[in-house]
């Protein structure tokens, strides 16, 4: 392509990643209790650790032409979105029982009565950063707590964000530590890194659902437009649409349309994971979770894991997410998962 197309091409289809150097810079912003990661100026996500959040989280996710891939609810108000589940931020790492606690599932929306059942992420520090062409990291740390404040884990991320040729990838790694006599992750459904889409990137349904307002105030219809809901699921053993949630593969697929774009977020397991492959908390209404431990749910019964560490011991978690503009064709995930499985 000459420059002159490749001008006109980026004029009419917007900043879509391409063959090139781009900047990836890391902003650490303490007064707003974030850190910014910028793609040639423009921001692509924001590690969060606002107060009343009950975990981390990077939200949003924008593509490369500006969309929102991620759930505005409830951090800012979109008419059309679902009203439901306010735990689900962004992108997240946690899980729905550990020692009995349920750290998946907290939020703001928890009644005081029952706080007490609920465990606690809280950000603790950020470690270091650098910032590069065509990639940058960010290491941080965080604290896993029961309500009277016990740390039951101590938690390292590094968090990589690298560009390729039309799509951002975020790698993940999570080191969690022990710190008292026995941490137990009971198997459960709710877990383990996860995003929440945007309602485009939803698999079409049918039925009630309780919706945002223009007013901001949530409306119940008896019946949801599918208008501009595209989402579909792929699993790389060939599984489609709503039968994914339960099965298990090395990584999972969902693309779309939003605004006229077409994207797609693929979930990327790594080998040495417990549980790996993963079993798929994938959900139609916007869910994208891969979760390792809860084996005894998904399997109905025939596997169950409970895994568990002891004080000072520790096991790393690493995800890798792609954001992709354009088609992804599984021959190039599977050579990203190829590569990701090396790191």
């Amino acid at each position: 392509m000459n420059k002159y197309l490749l001008i006109l091409w980026v004029y009419f289809t917007g900043p879509v990643y391409i063959h090139g150097q781009h900047q990836v810079e890391v902003v650490p912003n303490a007064s707003e209790r974030q850190v910014d990661i910028l793609i040639d100026g423009s921001l692509f996500t924001s590690y969060l650790y606002h107060q009343h959040l009950k975990t981390p989280v990077l939200w949003p996710i924008i593509s490369s032409q500006g969309n929102m891939l991620t759930r505005s609810y409830p951090m800012k108000i979109k008419a059309g979105e679902r009203v439901d589940h306010p735990h689900h931020i962004g992108i997240w790492l946690n899980y729905g029982n550990v020692n009995g606690l349920d750290f998946w599932n907290n939020s703001a929306n928890v009644p005081a009565e029952k706080k007490q059942h609920y465990g606690t992420i809280y950000h603790r520090s950020v470690e270091g950063w650098e910032s590069g062409q065509n990639s940058a990291w960010l290491v941080t740390t965080a604290d896993w707590k029961s309500p009277d404040q016990q740390v039951l884990l101590s938690e390292r991320s590094r968090h990589e964000f690298s560009t390729e040729d039309g799509y951002v990838i975020i790698d993940r790694t999570t080191t969690l530590t022990a710190m008292v006599s026995k941490v137990k992750f009971a198997d459960d459904k709710e877990g383990m890194f996860a995003i929440r889409v945007a309602r485009e990137l939803e698999l079409p349904s049918h039925g009630p659902a309780l919706l945002m307002g223009a007013d901001g105030n949530a409306v119940e219809t008896e019946e949801v437009d599918n208008t501009q809901v595209t989402g579909e699921y792929l699993s790389a053993t060939g599984v489609e649409g709503q039968s994914v949630w339960g099965t298990r593969s090395r990584w999972m697929k969902l693309h779309g349309k939003i605004n006229g774009e077409q994207v797609a977020l693929v979930i990327i397991d790594h080998p040495s994971n417990v549980g790996y492959p993963t079993y798929w908390h994938a959900r139609g209404y916007g869910l994208f979770s891969a979760n390792t431990l809860g084996q005894k749910i998904f399997s109905d019964g025939q596997e169950e894991l409970n895994f568990q560490l002891t004080k000072g011991d520790s096991v790393t978690f690493q995800y890798r997410l792609v954001v992709a503009s354009g088609a992804l064709s599984n021959d190039k995930i599977v050579s990203l998962a190829d590569q990701f499985a090396r790191k």
